[in-house]
């Protein structure tokens, strides 16, 4: 149930989101006052904290179980405090670093992409639409693909998408075809959608349950520098050596997410 609530809810309303904002930031580049694009984005996060706060109301976890007539969880017996328990935890920063290089090739393949398009394949003005393809394919494949995770497994089946989504970099590197490259990006964006759901997943089981939600927090606080760090690799690389640097880059992060997925462990740790 918790697999089928992250899925279908949170992150498939985040892929959502990931799919409207290129939509309506490519209407306002062709505006001349573009900048009023960043009124929205504002408009959004406040929003987002007024309903946060109606919601929870500024309530701590067990406080909210409490309410929904769950009781707290499990308590752990160190005397350490649980953000040291948690950065002991060798599963924590596998599935942190894993996560970083994730989120920094999801946010890579749906910006750059579009200079790279621009760029290198004479695309228009509206190549900003295939970053909207590619993160409809993300929301889409964070849907239609819970059957093949349950049936395949996730552990196994991440492995398959990570190859896949490489395999469909080579044909967007190596084949010049403009329409064959946004339709390939879209199917990126279908393999790539279930891979964070899937990780966090695993974290929830194999982690200790008293630490799981600091342990979840830091893997995506963590995880989430990534989208910065690997697009602003992208930036200085590209200004070196040209933005087909793009897909080299990206296929080597995709293949280095996947040994650092193999490294994660399959079992929970014995409690200490």
């Amino acid at each position: 149930m918790l697999y089928l609530f992250h899925e279908c809810s949170y992150f498939h309303f985040l892929g959502a989101g990931a799919l409207s904002s290129p939509l309506v930031a490519t209407q306002f580049a062709q505006l001349p006052h573009w900048s009023f694009h960043y009124l929205c984005s504002l408009g959004v996060a406040l929003i987002n904290t007024v309903m946060l706060i109606a919601v929870f109301g500024l309530k701590t976890q067990d406080e909210c179980l409490a309410q929904i007539g769950q009781q707290a969880g499990e308590k752990g017996t160190s005397e350490k405090s649980q953000f040291s328990q948690i950065l002991r935890l060798r599963e924590v920063h596998l599935l942190a670093f894993f996560i970083l290089i994730y989120v920094g090739v999801e946010v890579t393949v749906g910006g750059w992409m579009v200079t790279y398009i621009i760029d290198v394949r004479g695309g228009g003005p509206s190549s900003g639409y295939i970053s909207s393809g590619f993160f409809g394919g993300l929301m889409t494949g964070r849907v239609a693909l819970l059957w093949v995770n349950k049936k395949v497994g996730e552990r196994r089946v991440l492995f398959i998408y990570s190859i896949l989504a490489i395999g469909l970099e080579l044909v967007v590197w190596l084949v010049p075809s403009l329409i064959g490259e946004g339709v390939a990006i879209s199917i990126i964006g279908v393999v790539l959608g279930p891979i964070y759901p899937i990780a966090m997943n695993h974290a929830v089981r194999i982690l200790p349950e008293w630490l799981v939600t600091g342990s979840i927090g830091w893997i995506a606080g963590f995880g989430q520098a990534g989208s910065a760090l690997l697009p602003f690799l992208t930036g200085i690389i590209a200004s070196k050596t040209g933005i087909k640097s793009l897909q080299p880059l990206l296929i080597s992060m995709m293949a280095f997410m996947t040994i650092l997925w193999a490294l994660v462990p399959r079992t929970a740790r014995k409690a200490e």
